[in-house]
């Protein structure tokens, strides 16, 4: 039994909390809200700061949702490194910018401590289902220690490299995602005002080369118009966004992932960041002045 702090407890780190519970695990929660009471009523103890929780955890989970958050739960005012012991592990699971990551890393390094960036992918969905994939950048050993929390909560587990590598893996999966999401929008939409069903023309596609996770999922919740959030636009956005500031670093050109971007900010600006990012059909709809299906 591993003594494992969890900071961060929303739609994702609530649910890979639980999984680390009914493992057998003592944990030890921070949140800036009051942490969800099945977790409380498992066993889960509460902490009054991040401080306290790296105090208590010899493993500290951060599970929150961009950069500056990250940087405040570790760096800020009773944030993890004030209560940090050595040889402890701090494992990122947000996803955020791998730049900033490698600079945490070397300050949680100073402190003769271990750091790891594991941003997850597989939304809400995989969260509950402890089906995640997730990236790890970090040292091998401080990786085999951590395997099992992962095990417990996702299934593709890979070590892809040092600090930052598993960041970077995330915003490339990111921009997959979000290209896959419009691709599937503008075929749905070409083909509902055609005069097709969508639904049928969904179910066609899934039996050929064009199939996919995406197409199976967020094909289906645009022909049902279900866009409660399970990864949010404006989370997105925000992965987007990292990938356009490390594209310019770099020198390189990343197009579509710029256009995929520009129809989430549309979304955004009519009041729909807060939806599903399946939504972004709806950027595609408005300029075609047609919906792939009706409410």
């Amino acid at each position: 039994m591993s003594r494992v702090g969890f900071i961060g407890l929303g739609i994702m780190g609530a649910p890979m909390a639980q999984h680390l519970l009914a493992g057998g695990h003592k944990l030890y929660l921070h949140d800036i809200k009051n942490p969800p009471f099945a977790l409380i009523e498992a066993g889960a103890t509460v902490c009054t700061s991040a401080a306290e929780v790296a105090m208590r955890a010899d493993i500290i989970i951060v599970m929150v949702p961009d950069t500056p958050h990250v940087e405040a739960a570790l760096f800020g005012d009773k944030g993890v490194a004030e209560g940090l012991r050595p040889r402890s592990i701090v494992v990122d699971m947000s996803s955020i910018s791998p730049i900033e990551t490698k600079k945490f890393a070397r300050k949680i390094n100073a402190l003769d401590c271990d750091y790891l960036d594991a941003p997850v992918s597989g939304g809400e969905v995989g969260a509950k289902a402890a089906s995640l994939t997730i990236m790890v950048g970090g040292p091998e050993a401080a990786f085999n220690i951590v395997k099992p929390l992962f095990e417990m909560m996702g299934k593709n587990i890979t070590l892809v490299g040092g600090n930052g590598d598993g960041q970077t893996t995330k915003v490339a999966n990111q921009i997959i995602v979000a290209l896959t999401i419009q691709a599937v929008a503008e075929a749905l939409l070409f083909a509902s005002k055609a005069g097709a069903d969508p639904a049928k023309v969904r179910e066609a596609l899934m039996g050929g080369f064009a199939a996919s996770r995406i197409l199976e999922v967020h094909g289906e919740r645009m022909v049902k118009r279900t866009f409660n959030p399970g990864f949010r636009i404006e989370l997105h956005q925000k992965d987007l966004n990292l990938a356009l500031q490390g594209a310019k670093a770099l020198g390189v050109s990343l197009p579509n992932t710029a256009m995929a971007q520009e129809l989430m900010n549309a979304c955004a600006a009519n009041g729909m960041g807060g939806l599903d990012h399946s939504a972004l059909c709806r950027a595609i709809e408005l300029m075609s002045n047609h919906q792939i299906a009706e409410a």
